[in-house]
């Protein structure tokens, strides 16, 4: 695998397809993976729980005197669809309490939270490559044994969940470190938005889908389905993906060159990748690598808002059936996809006619995932029941989100290449918090105030989490390769610092 000289084959496969691509497509399907089987399990459990043996449980008076949920005199309650009246619940066999079932949601973020500067220095110092591999095969593991797990305790499922939160917080770091090896600078926009992008795609399948087999097959099939078809890429990430350019033999000698080249580095180099220290107080005090994380941290609330909580607003306060809320909340994660791409695709065109800057391209990105939605939240605080403005509201706000893929979050191998896997561990992190605070937050604010004067409450704490977002970014982001990047030691022998991966072609950095 190691050999510099490439197959015959090799050759015709590189041309055909070229292998960046190929990395790129397979990391998307891959996060599209670890995505989908995050957000199943909120689906299925419509159909894992007795709702009417819970409702009565937790407040039988209430039910019996058939008050519901109250409404503030003041406040304005909307009227259920009319296809949504004639809808019967579907009932399951677990009496999980409310308590349960936020443990249950919640305890994958722990995984999550401990995995990622773990397993994020395993990537820059062995293999990002088979850090990917571990991440994707503990979800489809836990995926698969979680039927089995859920009918011995709910205790056994929280477990299958930390396991997979522990796979899916390696995932951005580990796949930094890949893009930092196999992008070019003016193609590392689109690669990084074509990669993170398949969390939005992953997203909006596994939403339908996991609907659908509910629906027809019961809810165990959406953990043997889901969980058996990803097997498959598991096989085709081994057979066709490797760390660098260097060790891969299904890529045209043109490629190979044009990679290495354009970050740096020598085509005939395979000596080791050396072991790096973090500079840690260099990173820590750097404004640039700050802002990145202030900017990580608040979009990821109003991403966690909107990926966990929209279809709660949808259905408590909207009132829309569950097939309308599968269809309105999951849809605007596929425009998210195709926006990203597109959008990514023209800040890289840009700066490759030297138009703007790398600097400016982060910024409109981000920009575009903070300002949009955050004006369509506000929009919504004020439509009241107006469904079908709400709908294109939340629409419009989730698929501009979609810019932040080639916005902050490919900004970390900008300041830091040599660095990329950790810096974004780092802050993702820090952004992991959001998704275990916003379930809280919502739950303890409509907990017997289901309503629009509630909600409006949540839609106001996250625009102005945004605009801290617009103002710090703004004001200190930069594409701009850090010194840092650089140890003082990696030197020449007439003492002048040589760059370990840095970009040749200037005029995009």
């Amino acid at each position: 695998m190691d050999d510099p000289d490439v197959p015959a084959k090799g050759n015709i496969f590189g041309k055909v397809v070229p292998a960046r691509y190929v990395l790129a497509v397979l990391g998307s399907i891959a996060m599209a993976i670890v995505y989908g089987l995050k957000v199943n399990l909120s689906v299925a459990m419509v159909g894992m729980l007795n709702h009417t043996s819970i409702r009565l449980a937790s407040n039988p008076d209430r039910e019996l005197l058939g008050l519901g949920n109250y409404t503030p005199p003041s406040d304005v309650e909307c009227q259920p669809t009319s296809s949504g009246s004639h809808v019967t619940e579907m009932d399951g066999p677990f009496e999980w309490s409310s308590e349960i079932q936020g443990i249950v949601l919640s305890c994958y973020f722990w995984g999550y939270f401990v995995s990622q500067i773990p397993g994020a220095r395993v990537a820059e110092l062995f293999s990002a490559k088979w850090v990917m591999f571990f991440s994707v095969t503990i979800n489809v593991v836990c995926t698969l044994l979680t039927p089995v797990m859920a009918e011995a305790h709910y205790i056994a499922v929280v477990i299958m969940r930390i396991g997979e939160g522990i796979g899916g917080g390696v995932t951005f770091p580990a796949m930094h470190v890949l893009l930092s090896k196999w992008a070019p600078p003016a193609e590392r926009s689109v690669m990084a938005a074509l990669v993170y992008a398949g969390t939005s795609l992953g997203t909006v399948i596994s939403m339908l889908m996991a609907g659908m087999l509910t629906a027809s097959l019961g809810w165990e099939s959406v953990f043997y389905v889901m969980g058996g078809l990803s097997c498959l890429w598991c096989v085709l990430w081994v057979a066709l993906v490797q760390d660098t350019p260097q060790q891969q033999p299904l890529i045209s000698t043109e490629e190979r060159e044009m990679i290495v080249t354009s970050l740096g580095g020598k085509t005939n180099d395979h000596t080791p990748h050396k072991k790096l220290p973090v500079p840690w107080r260099a990173v820590l005090t750097s404004p640039a690598f700050l802002a990145i994380l202030v900017a990580h941290a608040c979009s990821n609330w109003g991403w966690y808002m909107l990926l966990i909580e929209l279809p709660f607003y949808m259905k408590q306060v909207l009132k829309f059936n569950m097939t309308e809320n599968a269809v309105t909340t999951s849809l605007p994660f596929l425009s998210l996809w195709i926006f990203s791409i597109a959008l990514s695709r023209t800040l890289d065109w840009l700066r490759g006619k030297n138009i703007i800057t790398t600097t400016t391209a982060r910024k409109i990105g981000t920009l575009f995932a903070s300002v949009v939605p955050a004006a369509c939240l506000l929009a919504l605080c004020y439509v009241g029941c107006a469904r079908g403005v709400a709908v294109a509201l939340t629409a419009i706000g989730v698929t501009c989100i979609g810019g932040m893929f080639c916005g902050f979050l490919s900004n970390h191998i900008d300041i830091a290449p040599n660095f990329a896997g950790t810096l974004m561990a780092l802050t993702n992190t820090v952004a992991t918090i959001p998704g275990i605070v916003v379930p809280i937050f919502v739950g303890v604010l409509t907990h017997g105030n289901q309503t629009i004067s509630a909600w409006r409450i949540i839609f106001f704490v996250t625009i102005g989490l945004y605009i801290i977002e617009i103002i710090v970014y703004t004001l200190f982001g930069s594409g701009e390769q850090q010194p840092w990047n650089n140890p003082p030691e990696n030197q020449d022998e007439e003492g002048a610092k040589r760059p370990l991966n840095t970009e040749t072609e200037k005029t995009h950095v």
